[in-house]
């Protein structure tokens, strides 16, 4: 039972020398809801910033605007190069 139990623990957390090439579907979906969230957040502080007449919050609004949309490109991109690497 004990060298059963010391052959367990010698399998386990392995790392991984790099992640595989694949996106499992519960990746796709938490990847596509990154995407959502950062795109509705943008859109959201944009649109608060051209209702909004305090100056220094409409500009904190814009660089939350702008924060947003870079982490959406960013994302995205990486996607982008993973499909191409696959396609490959």
């Amino acid at each position: 039972m004990e060298q059963q139990n010391q052959s367990i623990g010698q399998n386990q957390a392995q790392p991984m020398p790099q992640p595989p090439n694949i996106v499992s579907s519960k990746d796709l979906l938490y990847l596509t809801d990154m995407l959502s969230w950062n795109l509705n957040a943008s859109k959201k502080a944009h649109f608060f910033a051209q209702q909004c007449t305090i100056p220094d919050v409409k500009t904190e609004l814009e660089k939350a605007c702008q924060m947003h949309e870079k982490h959406y490109n960013v994302i995205l991109q990486h996607l982008n190069q993973q499909s191409q690497q696959s396609i490959n």
